[in-house]
């Protein structure tokens, strides 16, 4: 009796938790369209719900923003995947050899402290123009934090059950192997959710640079234009790219803790 309560208290507040989240999405999509038709804000700059809405199907119509936007998931998905196998492959040789990790640990936070728009102009001069820059550069945000995070998380996990896998004979390998890449499966799923997020960033980035293609590109091409719809439309489209890869993460991450 007390688990079904238990559990109808979940599920009602998971139902709650989505209808709260629905509203907010409601309310600002409904204020903005207020806003805009009352002239409370210039529909010029600002747009409308309703603008964008009537202007997609034209955009659409040759099929430029389907393009636009699989180049830019495209380049964004190829970014994440090399960023999480790069990071994870080097946080697991800087556990593995202690040594080598406090010699390279202060140029890691430097790496991860430097400005990457910055960054964006160098990779330009150097590979030129192109996808490949672009994925680089989305990489480049991520990497560096990843890499301090990952390892950081493997220096905390079971450090008891390390030791006495060491003090039984053990070599690191087993370590890593037994105690340290299973009990941080939750940290490498919460890493994935942000790196995501980053990728995503230094794409946009890249583009802005060196692309004449992607939703980058065409949110400057777009204000160089005046075309402000199409700029808001382009961030729109982005933000529920971010949103679905987000829950596909997270149904990842459930997924994987119902295994446990």
């Amino acid at each position: 009796m007390k688990r079904e309560k238990y559990l109808r208290s979940l599920r009602r507040q998971k139902i709650i938790i989505i209808t709260i989240r629905i509203l907010i999405l409601v309310v600002f999509l409904a204020s903005w369209e207020f806003l805009s038709r009352f002239h409370l804000i210039d529909p010029f700059f600002f747009s409308s719900p309703s603008r964008i809405l009537q202007y997609l199907p034209r955009v659409n119509m040759n099929g430029n923003i389907l393009v636009h936007t699989g180049v830019t998931l495209y380049e964004i998905m190829i970014s994440f995947i090399l960023t999480i196998a790069l990071s994870l492959g080097v946080a697991i040789l800087l556990w593995l050899f202690p040594n080598a990790s406090k010699v390279l640990e202060p140029y890691l936070v430097a790496m991860n402290s430097l400005p990457k728009s910055a960054l964006a102009p160098l990779l330009i001069v150097w590979l030129g123009t192109g996808t490949r820059t672009i994925i680089i550069a989305g990489i480049s945000v991520a990497i560096f934090g990843s890499i301090i995070q990952l390892y950081s998380g493997f220096r905390e996990c079971d450090v008891k059950g390390t030791k006495l896998i060491l003090t039984l004979g053990g070599n690191r390998l087993c370590c890593l192997r037994k105690v340290i890449l299973p009990g941080s499966i939750p940290i490498i799923l919460s890493n994935l959710k942000v790196n995501i997020g980053l990728c995503l960033v230094g794409v946009i980035i890249g583009e802005f640079l060196a692309s004449r293609r992607g939703l980058g590109y065409l949110i400057i091409y777009s204000s160089q234009v005046f075309r402000l719809d199409i700029l808001i439309m382009s961030i729109m489209i982005l933000c529920l790219i971010a949103l679905i890869l987000y829950f596909l993460l997270n149904r990842l991450e459930k997924i994987m803790n119902k295994q446990k």
